[in-house]
Formats: C-alpha cells, structure tokens, sequence
C-alpha cells in the first residue's frame, strides 16, 4: 500500500527541521569556539609618577632695616661721648669730648645693623648695632676710641644748631644722654669750646646772649 500524501509532506518535513537544528548547532559551536579563541590585548596602567622628594624650595629671606632711633653712650674711657641717629638706612654719628674735640660722621646702616660712617679729616666710626645697641670704634686723628651706645628716647639723643651771630658762623652739637647729662661743643668761625645747656623739650640755647634753637638730628 502507498504512503499517503500528508505523511510524506510531514516526514519530509520533519527531515528538514532535524537538519537545520544540527547546522546550526554547529555553526554556532564554531562562532562561539572564535569569539572565544580572540584574546584582547591587556591593557596596560598608565605609569603614576612617582612623588618628588625634594624639599620645598625656601622664599628668600627679606631684607629687614634696623628700626629707626638714636642711640648715644660714652667712651671706654668715659673720656668722651658718642651718638647716633638711625634712619631709613642711613646713619650720622656725632663724637664729641665736650671740650675741644668733635667729629660728624655719616654713611649707610646695613641690614645686619653694621656700618661704616666717614667724616671729615679722615675721621671714621666702625659699628655694630645689635640687641637695642652699637658697639664699635671711633678713630680721630691719631686715637681711637671703643664705644657703646644704649638707644635713646627723646629727650636723649643728638641735637644740633646753626647759625650766625654778630657776623660769625656758629655750629652747635649736643649728645643727651639717659640720665640727663649734656656733653657739647659750640664752634665760632671754626674755634670749639664746650657748648651751654640746652632744653631738650624745647632745643632752646644761648649762645653769647642770643637765643638758638637745637633741633634733634636726623640723617
């Protein structure tokens, strides 16, 4: 007997549908088998640098000026009296014996508080200014001096007055010490003697009968 018509559609059917499954059973098998057999290159870290172990770098110090002020003392000696007025760098120096002897002297402050201050003739003054003083040396002519001078708050310090009376030129300085002594010269058309007293609160003076004014010096 003859298969009939739908049978045979059914099992040709069928023989295709199991054909189908085993290819693609096995295309699969081989797409799976190369994506899996591609290996993606390792990615490598970027390098992290490694931290500097040099020291920070230090700012410059900056320059500091001594403080602005007068400062006067005597001699080694006590033979003579010494002082001087600090400001914005500068410096003037004033040596005086108080009898025949004086000398202005100036020059530069540096910032370790030394200084070299010149006068005329030759004159020099070699300090120091540390610890609220100035030590040093005070050379004239032929002698030299050591010296230290304390600060000085007015109404100690230096002073000094000009002018002319009676047709001569008259040059005046004073050196205020703390404790109230005076020690100066008052030089007439260039002869020294020893300088009258001042009023440190009003710089006031009387020089052969005419009224000066002293006036605090500052460089």
């Amino acid at each position: 007997m003859k298969p009939s018509g739908p049978l045979f559609t059914l099992l040709a059917g069928l023989l295709l549908g199991i054909f189908m499954l085993s290819l693609n059973a096995t295309t699969g098998t081989n797409a799976k088998t190369s994506y899996e057999g591609t290996t993606a290159p390792p990615t490598t870290p970027a390098a992290t640098p490694a931290p500097s172990t040099a020291p920070p770098a230090s700012p410059s110090p900056t320059a500091t000026l001594p403080a602005d002020s007068d400062y006067a003392g005597r001699t080694a000696d006590d033979t003579a009296t010494v002082a001087v007025s600090v400001h914005d760098g500068k410096a003037i120096g004033y040596f005086c014996d108080g009898r025949t002897q004086e000398s202005w002297l100036k020059g530069d402050i540096k910032d370790d508080g030394s200084m070299a201050l010149t006068g005329a003739n030759g004159s020099r003054l070699d300090g120091v200014l540390s610890a609220g003083k100035i030590t040093g040396t005070v050379g004239i002519a032929d002698r030299t001096w050591q010296f230290t001078a304390a600060r000085a708050v007015k109404p100690s310090g230096l002073y000094r007055a000009t002018a002319e009376v009676r047709g001569a030129k008259i040059d005046g300085g004073w050196i205020v010490l703390q404790d109230g002594r005076q020690v100066g010269i008052v030089t007439r058309d260039g002869k020294p003697a020893a300088a009258p007293r001042i009023d440190p609160a009003s710089g006031a003076a009387t020089v052969d009968g005419t009224r000066l004014t002293a006036r605090p010096v500052v460089p």
